[in-house]
């Protein structure tokens, strides 16, 4: 038998019943069903030992398997080592560990409850250093490897979400899907270097850890039918954040070919003393003075976790990779695109209004504001002193959205601020090297959930990416618009982790973006491409005050 043959459940079944009556004709077929059922749970030597992964839908699922050993105790704070090998063969039939988070519940709003399982299943631990795969093989072939970088800031998040599911993804575009889990908040991301040289990488181990998991990509990812020198890292919200710091950590130089940005365009991270303070203040929060920092080992993780929940408000703290001038030697993309990934494609864009989910989920107002109020909400989000300049701004986007109610014009104007013009700057910074494309995306399509208030919120294009909308009713109902538009949008990302360019047949022209033309690809029940689109709210967003 052809180890790359799809075979679903009923051709299983049928084969089966088949080899029962041939087995009396002395037919081969006993022994074809034999090579299918053993295909049912297929084992894969890795460097560190051999896997059993599990088999459905035409796709070989091996989950929960360890890029690094377990980082607990004394290695926390410390960048990670690879995991111990093991003689024996280890089963990967379910999810790892998420990493230590405090987990929210989809309950309290409706948004919340629209948004689903955004974690999936099992528990939290330090033991998280782990990766799924999915493959249509494990024999033949050199297919695109897509690694997933999940979202949550740098706080929270799991590979094990459904909408992360890459079955569907994997078997209709013949790549091969890597998910990782890697440490977050401040188990990633406490910059302890200025209290102790010990603790120098202490900023980015969560970033280090995802240059592991590459690392195992590297090394491994053949064995299961992929390409080791085919590998295109995608990521959301955080995730897009960890894929444009990735792009400037020379430790990951060559690990990956491609890069697509969705909705967390990064180009400026914490620097040491931004990242010392915030070490500083966690701490006070644990009573551990500076000198006696490895009491910090000690600590249990639900401590560390409870503390980091009580530190809200002014004594809130931002954690977030760190210009170290180690792992981390530069700002991402500023003042310019790094040089060492100058060669590596990337896809950037944004959905058209981010900010109904960001800024929504936690003021419900916003999907009900008249006129004054919207115009209270946007003087105190922009930090603007002129009314003058406000009307400005209001007058242009009420220009180019005829007939927009003043909540429609607060998410225009706050997602351009918030996401769109970082996407941009970073499309421009990479364009002027004139060496490898960007390419530009806005995912416009509207979800009619709870009446269509989101609109085109912060993370909508996800199931469509993956091809999973039978998975998220919640987010993006049960429409016939479903299927088509998924089957374009997965398409044009698998095109471009197989070519480094996103054309397909079903999709108009998409040339690469430049800041003459600034070619869009704008994703709607019908798809075309716009030059400049919202050019006039651009420049108007991009003549306003930084914060």
């Amino acid at each position: 038998m052809r180890h790359d043959k799809r075979i679903d459940r009923r051709e299983l079944l049928k084969l089966s019943l088949i080899s029962g009556s041939a087995a009396i004709a002395g037919s081969t077929v006993p022994q074809l069903a034999r090579a299918v059922f053993a295909d049912a749970n297929p084992v894969v030597a890795t460097k560190y030992g051999k896997v059993r992964g599990t088999s459905a839908d035409g796709v070989c699922l091996f989950k929960g398997v360890h890029y690094g050993a377990a980082p607990e105790g004394a290695g926390r704070f410390l960048a990670a080592h690879p995991p111990q090998p093991s003689k024996e063969t280890l089963d990967a039939f379910t999810y790892g560990d998420m990493a230590p988070q405090n987990l929210s519940t989809a309950t309290g709003s409706d948004i919340r409850i629209a948004m689903g399982d955004i974690f999936g299943p099992g528990k939290v631990s330090e033991d998280c250093l782990v990766l799924n795969v999915w493959t249509p093989s494990v024999a033949g072939g050199k297919r695109p490897v897509m690694v997933w970088l999940h979202g949550g800031g740098y706080t929270g998040g799991s590979d094990g979400s459904p909408t992360y599911d890459g079955v569907n993804l994997a078997h209709k575009q013949d790549v091969v899907v890597v998910g990782i889990n890697h440490r977050l908040n401040v188990f990633g991301y406490l910059y302890l270097g200025k209290i102790s040289e010990k603790y120098a990488d202490s900023g980015n181990v969560g970033m280090l850890d995802c240059v592991l998991a590459l690392e195992w990509v590297r090394d491994n990812i053949a064995q299961f039918g992929g390409d080791p020198e085919n590998v295109t890292i995608f990521g959301e919200s955080g995730g897009g954040g960890k894929v444009s710091v990735l792009m400037a950590m020379p430790p990951a130089k060559g690990l990956f070919h491609k890069a697509i940005v969705e909705s967390g365009s990064t180009l400026r991270v914490s620097t040491t003393d931004e990242a010392d303070a915030a070490a500083r203040k966690f701490l006070a929060q644990l009573k551990i003075s500076p000198d006696h920092v490895d009491d910090l080992q000690k600590v249990p993780m639900q401590e560390m976790l409870d503390a980091m929940r009580a530190m809200t408000g002014p004594n809130s703290i931002r954690l977030g990779p760190v210009v170290d001038g180690r792992s981390l030697p530069r700002q991402p993309f500023d003042p310019d695109a790094p040089a060492q990934t100058a060669n590596v494609p990337m896809l950037i864009g944004t959905n058209g209004t981010e900010s109904s989910v960001l800024l929504g989920m936690a003021d419900s107002s916003l999907f009900n504001l008249d006129e004054a109020t919207m115009r209270s909400k946007l003087k105190s989000y922009l930090h603007l002193a002129d009314d003058a300049q406000l009307d400005s701004l209001i007058a242009v986007y009420k220009k180019g959205l005829p007939n927009s109610s003043p909540s429609d014009i607060y998410f225009a104007i706050t997602t351009d601020r918030m996401m769109r013009m970082n996407a941009i700057t970073q499309a421009e910074r990479k364009s002027a090297q004139h060496a490898a494309p960007a390419y530009m995306y806005i995912f416009a399509w509207r979800s009619p959930v709870l009446g269509g208030k989101l609109r085109s919120p912060h993370g909508i294009e996800l199931s469509f990416v993956f091809d999973n909308t039978d998975k998220t009713p919640g987010m993006n109902g049960t429409g016939a618009d479903l299927g088509p538009l998924a089957a374009k949008v997965s398409g044009a990302w698998a095109a471009f982790a197989r070519t480094g360019n996103p054309s397909t047949s079903s999709l108009p022209h998409w040339p690469a973006y430049s800041s003459e033309t600034r070619a869009t690809m704008i994703f709607n029940d019908e798809c075309y491409l716009v030059n400049d689109p919202g050019k006039d709210e651009r420049l108007a967003v991009s003549a306003l005050p930084r914060a």
